[in-house]
Formats: C-alpha cells, sequence, structure tokens
C-alpha cells in the first residue's frame, strides 16, 4: 500500500468527496427480427442522428445499436439512466428486439452485414470508411460482437487528496502515472472479472467461418467450449494476431502507450496493403498501417481523454493526460435487462479502486506474458476445475487466488462502506463470492447448464431473454417529460448533424490525408 493510504483517506475531512467516483456505461446491442436474424432495417429516425446523438447511436453496423449513459456519481444512478434509455428504445422498435448477449444473432452472409452509416459529411465517411475497414481486415461478422463498456475515473477530491505524496510532480504528470499504475494492476487481475461476469460460452454456427475450430457442437444450432466463460474475449472474438505480435505494450507508462499506438497507426502492414486503399466507390479504409486508428486497437482496458471534435486523439492525451479508463472486457449480461447489473458496478468501482490503491511495480515482459495467458486461460477453460494461473511465476488455483483477492477487497469493501454509510461493497463481494467455489454460478455457467438441461439453443434462449426484456421496458413507467426530453435530444442531434456539410469524394480524400498526417506530428 501507498503512503496514501486508505484508511488515511477514509479519516480524511473530505472523505466522502474522496471516495465518490465518476462512471459512465456504454451498451452495444444488435437489432434483430422476432425470428432471431438481424435487422435490415435503417437506424430508427426517432433517434435522430447518430453521428451526434450523445445516448443512441450506432457501432459497427446500422443494425447494431449503442446506447451511452451520461457521467453519474452514483452507482444506482447511472444503471437508472441505462434503463431509461432502453426504454425509450423499445418504443421505438417496434415488432423488433434487442439480441441479449455478446456473441450475435443468426447473422446473413458477411459481406451482406450492413455497415452503419453516418451521411456525406466529412467526418461521417470517415466513421464509415474505417468500419469499412474493419470489415475488410477482420470481417464483419467479428464486429457485430456486442460489450459493454465501462469509464471510470475517481472524483478530483481524491485526487487532490493523494497528489500531496508527491508535491514535486504536476497534476497531470501524477494523474497519468497513477492512471497507469491501476491499468496494470487490473491486467494482472483481469481474469477475475472475466470469470465473475463472462457469459458467452456459447454462440449460433453461423458466426463460424472457418470450416476449422476446437468448439463443440451442444445442438444443431449451437456451438461452445465446455469450461469457457467468454469466448468474446478469445480468438472467436475481438482479438487480433496482427496487434499482438507487432504492438508489445505493458502499460507502463503514458508515453510508451502513446508511442506503441502512433507506430500501430503510421507502420503499413502487407496484409493491408493487399486489401487495396481505394476504389471506384472511395477509400476502402483509412490507411493500410496495423491500425486505422487508436480505436482498433483491442485490449481489455483503454487510457481515455476527451479530444475535442476533430482534435488528434494522441496528441490531445500527450498534452492533457489520461482523464479516465474504459473497461472493456465486460460481456453483457443475457439475463440483466440492460446488460448490467447493480452489484457488478459496484464489485467493479471496488476492485479499479484497490488497483489504483494497491502497489503497482511495472511489468516486465514475463508479467505481461502471463497476464496475456491467465487472460486467455480464463476465457476458455475459466470454470474448469483446478484451474491453474501464473501468479509471480509460480502457479496458483484460480479459485485460491479470487479467494485471497476477495479478502484483501473486503477491506477495502469495509471502509467505503462506512465513508459512503451503506452497505452496497460489502454486498457486493457476498454477492459474487459463492461464485468462486461454484463455477455454475457465473453468468457463462448458468447459460451453458440452463443449454445443456433443456431443449433450448443457444439461439431460443437468447430470443426468449429478449422477449423478457422487451416485457420488463414496456412495463416501466414513462413520463411525459422524460419521453419530451427524449424527442428534443433526437430533433438537436438532427440540427448538429447537419452542420457537418456533405463533402465530395475528392474533399473527404484530403481531409482523411490530414487525419492520418495528425498521428505523424
Amino acid at each position: 500500500m501507498r503512503n496514501d493510504s486508505l484508511f488515511r483517506l477514509a479519516d480524511s475531512n473530505d472523505a466522502k468527496a474522496i471516495f465518490t467516483f465518476n462512471r459512465g456505461i456504454e451498451r452495444e446491442a444488435l437489432r434483430i427480427q422476432p425470428s432471431g436474424l438481424l435487422a435490415d432495417t435503417a437506424h430508427p429516425a426517432q433517434f435522430g442522428s447518430k453521428l451526434t446523438h450523445p445516448l443512441v447511436t450506432t457501432d459497427f453496423s446500422e443494425s447494431q445499436l449503442e446506447m451511452i449513459t451520461p457521467v453519474y456519481t452514483s452507482s444506482e444512478e447511472v444503471l437508472a439512466k441505462l434503463e431509461e434509455i432502453h426504454q425509450h428504445v423499445y418504443q421505438a422498435l417496434e415488432s423488433e428486439l434487442l439480441w441479449p448477449g455478446s456473441m450475435p444473432c443468426i447473422l446473413p452472409a458477411d459481406e451482406t452485414i450492413p455497415l452503419a452509416y453516418y451521411g456525406d459529411s466529412n467526418l461521417g465517411r470517415l466513421k464509415t470508411t474505417y468500419r469499412n475497414g474493419l470489415g475488410l481486415r477482420y470481417g464483419r461478422s467479428m464486429q457485430t460482437i456486442c460489450a459493454i463498456h465501462y469509464n471510470f475515473s475517481p472524483s478530483q477530491a481524491f485526487w487532490s487528496e493523494v497528489k500531496k505524496s508527491s508535491p514535486n510532480e504536476t497534476n497531470q504528470t501524477f494523474q497519468s502515472r497513477r492512471y497507469f499504475d491501476l491499468i496494470r494492476n487490473f491486467r494482472r487481475l483481469s481474469w477475475l472479472p472475466l470469470y465473475l461476469f463472462g457469459s458467452s460460452p456459447a454462440l449460433h454456427k453461423s458466426f463460424i467461418q472457418q470450416p476449422e475450430h476446437d468448439l463443440e457442437l451442444l445442438d444443431a444450432e449451437t456451438l461452445y467450449m465446455p469450461y469457457a466463460t467468454s469466448l468474446r474475449s478469445g480468438r472467436f472474438g475481438y482479438q487480433s494476431s496482427t496487434q499482438a505480435d507487432l504492438l508489445n505494450t505493458c502499460f507502463n507508462s503514458l508515453d510508451n502507450y502513446i508511442d506503441t499506438l502512433r507506430k500501430g497507426i503510421t507502420t503499413p502492414h502487407q496484409n493491408y496493403r493487399e486489401l487495396g486503399f481505394e476504389s471506384n466507390a472511395g477509400l476502402n479504409q483509412l490507411n493500410r498501417n496495423i491500425l486505422q486508428s487508436e480505436a482498433e486497437f483491442y485490449t481489455s482496458v483503454r487510457a481515455k481523454g476527451a479530444p475535442l471534435p476533430g482534435e488528434n486523439f494522441l496528441s490531445h492525451l500527450k498534452s492533457n493526460g489520461v482523464a479516465y479508463i474504459e473497461i472493456r472486457l465486460l460481456d453483457v449480461n443475457p439475463f440483466e435487462p440492460s446488460g448490467i447489473r447493480l452489484s457488478q458496478i459496484n464489485f467493479l468501482d471496488l476492485l479499479l479502486m484497490y488497483c489504483l490503491l494497491s502497489d503497482s511495480p511495472q511489468h516486465p515482459a514475463s508479467t505481461c506474458e502471463a497476464v496475456t495467458t491467465n487472460f486467455m486461460r480464463t476465457v476458455y477453460e475459466g470454470r474448469k476445475p483446478d484451474l491453474k494461473l501464473d501468479k509471480d511465476g509460480a502457479d496458483i488455483k484460480l479459485v485460491e487466488w479470487a479467494k485471497q483477492t476477495f479478502d484483501e477487497l473486503r477491506e477495502f469493501a469495509e471502509v467505503f462502506d462506512r465513508v459512503t454509510n451503506s452497505h452496497r461493497y460489502t454486498q457486493s463481494l457476498d454477492v459474487h463470492y459463492p461464485l468462486i467455489t461454484d463455477s455454475q454460478l457465473t453468468p457463462s455457467g448458468q447459460v451453458l447448464t440452463h443449454l445443456q438441461n433443456t431443449t433450448e439453443s443457444y439461439k431460443d434462449f437468447s430470443l426468449r431473454q429478449a422477449e423478457i426484456h422487451k416485457n420488463y421496458f414496456s412495463q416501466l413507467p414513462s413520463t411525459a417529460l422524460e419521453t419530451a426530453s427524449f424527442q428534443k435530444l433526437s430533433a438537436q442531434s438532427v440540427e448538429a448533424a447537419a452542420s457537418h456539410v456533405s463533402s465530395t469524394p475528392a474533399d473527404f480524400r484530403e481531409y482523411a490525408a490530414k487525419f492520418q498526417a495528425a498521428y505523424r506530428s
């Protein structure tokens, strides 16, 4: 533990403000037909412009919604807002449903999955071209995988208090350094939320394009791995062997992180060069390099900033430091209407603050390798009895390491609960502790147990959950004020999108070239 110890912070006169956290949630979901097929309709007009709407947009596909909460200091409030957004979304979907899991619904041929279209402005073309490049590089099917992204930052009161231990550093340098301390510790323990929250042990066979794989057949439509927690996080999901081979960052510093991303965005890659840069239809991808932009970097956690529209992300991060982190390893929980439950949010807050306040030595290459190995073992075999992980160079059972971590977390939880006059953090441990010794209680275990003990396929299970979630949101009370507020946001987004004037293909080529050049400066 550092000098700015947990107990000293808790005894501060400003303790309540110090232990207030900022969080926001992004939930991705495929719009589907009642049959389970991917919806082939355009982004509903009731949501305004996907280019500028602050709460509802699309991700990769026109059929893939992304619902985004504002930032809240209360876990209850952020979940309530996420539910409210879902409620308004469902009011516009008519007969369509939201697929409740991370691994996708029944997919059409890869090349027919529709890209999200953002209009003919330079910014809109940039977004669609980037997505076209992703489809060329990894396949469009992979991009339809959905997730929960969790954005987190401590309060300014926290930073002001802990900064007292490092008076010779600037605030910006200190905060960025400590954020990377948090990131390293979180990555080292990333197997734990993967085990506790992973909920994609199975998938629909339409997702698998390659004839050779090591998935087992559960029924005529469903493929699975017996002990998997999150196939979304492994080689069937958001992984890139190219990035793994060519981009190596151990998250030891902001400069190393920026340099790694800049290298990826500016270094040509032969495989992507062969895909072609331009055709009669326009640009095929933003570049022929390892990464088209920092958004293409696949990792379980990202350091984030808040650049202005049009500002280069890496330049902003270099000049302004890290503003918050984004957790990207969370599956959509198919048992929860909004994809995440309150106990998960509280556990994440507790775990992240534990990672921030615990000692965090820099990671040598061996530790980086162990982090990746532990993560992948948990992806494919996390619920396997007596599974062993690598802890500081020695084998340890996942169950034993999880128990040790929970014991250390409990001290934090008790202090947090005392300061906040609540029981939310100890309750989050009490809810999740039984999952350690009974893997069937995990979301992935519940999904697989259900599929193995019933006649339902992965598709049938998901469709039934989708109907349950739709009924849940249809029964929530909604005020005229909330409806009017949502309609106003949609109208404002249309007005904001109109300010982005249409561009010609030639204009866009020049705009895209400047966008790429900014990474080299």
